[in-house]
């Protein structure tokens, strides 16, 4: 039996749960990381990247061994704006300190093109292939067995140490620095002179009076005329084998063979890896404009990653267009599937196991959408949706039992096995509908019925499509029955079925739940008595008012409990965290009495607080909306933080140094503090954003609805103005 042990950090979150009455935070303008990656021409492929400089215009420039380029748009392209330089390739090029013109230096000669070409002289050939270039024009320059130094254009040697090559030189306010395999050197006057001697150091960079000291194991600083240690070895980062290091903005950059990291002033690192940031993640130069864009040349090609500003609903602006571009199939919401790792344009619509529940997110939050702005086009984007919730039901043969999803004959995606044919010969239908897809249901009735149907005739067609569900669930004793005549694996609310779970097993609070809500809901929108009465007997005969009111505390591992061959109370599922939390919205505001409200806010206020460490805005957000609290620091977190880049790239985070890892627990917590979204592997509302690695290698795309509902949610409850 494995151990687990409980862990919940609670207390620290606790702190930022705020009532209701806090004014609305402006949307005030935010920085958000993005990445650019360069396309480069063939001739590049599998040439040698050397350098990575950048000009005082913000001109980008690539040195490889087959040439000068720069960047043009988004992509690489050959240097050739100079006609007298553009057949040749220098050995090096360097930007000059201070003043940011490019400099070249050939087999021969050192040149610019700044201040009209007068920096000009001739150097004997073949001697020197590195160089750094000061503000008044004088230039240190290193061979393989050679050190020059030029002023006012004259070339003078100095001694190199014996048995010592130079492997790069620097210039940091206006002194120049030359680093060997084992020593740093500071040149003063015309000699070199010791600064810092140790086996360890791989690169260096400099920030004021400060030397950053990079190393295959982490790096730390020297004073930069004494050579004294200024702060120890920082190793616990999120990759120690650094490469390249600059610093920008005040924030230590670093480039590893992992990817990049930086450090910000908090102290918190922030990775970059994978293909969401980077072509490839072996990062060997670093370099920033004057915008405070990161520039990173790795093995293969040239990134970026920029820094957009952006207000949250210039954002949610961004996502609304990209879901009505590719996202929209037949009304329902639909992740984006391609061959080749993030090809958008090859972007193929294909039907999965919950589309009517990924659905209810989107029309969701065009409901609050309309709620908050009245603008046609969200009632409109509603209404379309919520047709696709009724071609779920008429789709197929079955009275009241709504499928999974439905698609044209012979184009099915997932599942061959669950796929049924329709009455109209056109199309297919999926079945083994869940509780997951009655739930989506039920709260799109909800909101549908809250926010967005205003005549009549548009209030009873949601209440006609609740009424077929729930009187298919009562005819068949609280089952769905699907087309075989034989309840579903997951669609059972039958006492017998929810009552044989522990009180430590979720799904007998979760399914006591979930029907509750949707019985509430029919008798409010369609004024049955018996979805009333039918909620009361449920409550009191068969206790699903105690099962809701079942305390978090004992959910807890419960062996030797299975359910057509599924093994439960062995681990938390988040899918429950996904469907108890939509729940919630319908079960407080559809609730038959105050008390039953009040008891409800107070079990949906239990739940909250065992979710604070995972800073899910959503969560917070609907228990705003019912008990009346939540963490308004981590649901605006959420909002900023959300990708810009919803491809689902292969992620990895398991074998960072800077994360606080946990033992195991239930929950699966598996570090202290989350990492924010931009770091995670893509997923929806239903994952772990706890989990450290994942993703499909870039072969799909979610919608963008994930952020959509928290968003106008917090619009409508004026989180955010």
């Amino acid at each position: 039996m494995k151990k687990f042990c409980s862990i919940l950090l609670l207390l620290s979150f606790l702190g930022f749960a705020y009532h209701s009455s806090a004014a609305a935070d402006p949307d005030i303008p935010f920085k958000q990381a993005v990445s650019v990656k360069y396309k480069i021409p063939a001739i590049l492929k599998g040439a040698e990247l050397k350098k990575l400089v950048i000009d005082y215009n913000d001109v980008v420039y690539v040195l490889s061994d087959k040439g000068l380029y720069r960047v043009n748009n988004q992509e690489l392209v050959k240097d050739l704006r100079y006609t007298p330089l553009s057949g040749k390739n220098p050995l090096d090029v360097a930007v000059q300190d201070g003043a940011g013109h490019l400099y070249y230096l050939y087999e021969d000669k050192v040149l610019t093109n700044g201040y009209a070409g007068v920096p000009y002289t001739i150097l004997p050939k073949g001697k020197y292939n590195k160089f750094a270039v000061a503000a008044d024009g004088s230039m240190l320059l290193a061979g393989d067995q050679s050190i020059g130094f030029i002023r006012e254009n004259k070339l003078s040697e100095i001694a190199l140490p014996q048995n010592e090559q130079i492997r790069n030189v620097y210039i940091h306010d206006g002194i120049f620095y030359a680093l060997s395999n084992q020593v740093l050197y500071r040149l003063t006057g015309d000699h070199l002179l010791t600064l810092y001697k140790s086996n360890d150091i791989k690169t260096v960079a400099f920030h004021k009076n400060e030397i950053i000291v990079g190393t295959a194991n982490g790096y730390y600083g020297i004073h930069n005329t004494s050579g004294n240690l200024t702060f120890s070895l920082q190793n616990k980062v999120p990759v120690p084998n650094i490469n390249s290091l600059m610093v920008a903005g005040g924030n230590l950059w670093a480039g590893t063979d992992g990817g990049a990291f930086m450090k910000e002033a908090a102290g918190t690192y922030r990775y970059y890896a994978s293909k969401r940031w980077l072509n490839d993640d072996h990062v060997t130069a670093l370099a920033a404009d004057s915008k405070g864009n990161m520039y990173c040349l790795t093995l293969t090609g040239l990134n970026k990653i920029g820094f957009l500003t952006q207000t949250l609903s210039q954002k949610t602006a961004y996502y609304q267009d990209k879901i009505r571009q590719r996202h929209i199939r037949y009304g329902l919401i639909s992740e984006v599937f391609f061959e080749k790792p993030g090809d958008i344009e090859a972007a193929e619509m294909k039907d999965t196991d919950n589309d009517g529940l990924w659905t209810s997110f989107y029309l969701g939050s065009q409901a609050f959408r309309y709620a908050v702005t009245k603008e046609k086009n969200a009632k409109r984007y509603a209404w379309e949706s919520f047709e696709a919730f009724e071609r779920l039901l008429s789709v197929n043969p079955l009275k009241g039992f709504p499928s999974r999803t439905f698609e044209r004959t012979e184009f099915r995606n997932s599942d061959p096995e669950a796929w049924r044919k329709s009455q109209d010969p056109e199309w297919e239908w999926k079945g083994t509908t869940s509780s997951d897809e009655f739930v989506g249901h039920i709260f799109v009735a909800a909101l549908m019925s809250q926010f967005v149907a205003e005549t009549d005739g548009e209030k009873k067609r949601v209440a006609d499509f609740v009424d077929k569900i729930l009187t298919h669930i009562i005819e068949n004793n609280y089952y769905f029955v699907d087309a075989d005549g034989k309840p579903t694996r997951w669609g059972r609310w039958n006492p017998e079925y929810i009552n044989g779970y522990p009180e430590s097993i979720i799904d007998r609070k979760l399914g006591s739940t979930t029907i509750i809500a949707g019985l509430q809901l029919g008798y409010a929108l369609t004024g049955k008595t018996l979805y009333k009465t039918e909620a009361f007997r449920l409550m009191n005969q068969h206790a699903y008012l105690k099962n809701i009111l079942i305390n978090f505390n004992k959910i807890q591992v419960t062996p030797g409990y299975t359910h057509m061959g599924a093994t439960m109370g062995d681990s938390w599922n988040h899918s429950d965290d996904e469907m108890a939390f939509l729940t919630y919205w319908v079960l407080y505001h559809y609730a038959l009495n105050d008390t039953l409200k009040k008891q409800f806010a107070g079990a949906i206020r239990d739940h909250w607080t065992i979710e604070l460490p995972e800073r899910n805005a959503l969560w917070n957000l609907i228990v705003k909306g019912t008990a009346d609290v939540y963490d308004k620091e981590s649901t605006l977190w959420y909002l900023h933080e959300f990708p810009m880049d919803l491809i689902s790239w292969t992620i990895k985070n398991s074998h960072r140094k800077d994360l606080v890892f946990l033992p195991r627990n239930l929950r699966e917590q598996h570090t202290k503090k989350l990492l924010p979204s931009g770091e995670q592997p893509m997923h929806r509302h239903n994952a772990n954003p706890f989990d450290l690695d994942g993703g499909d290698g870039g072969h799909s795309e979610l919608a963008g609805d994930e952020y959509l509902l928290p968003y106008w949610m917090a619009r409508y409850l004026n989180v955010i103005k």
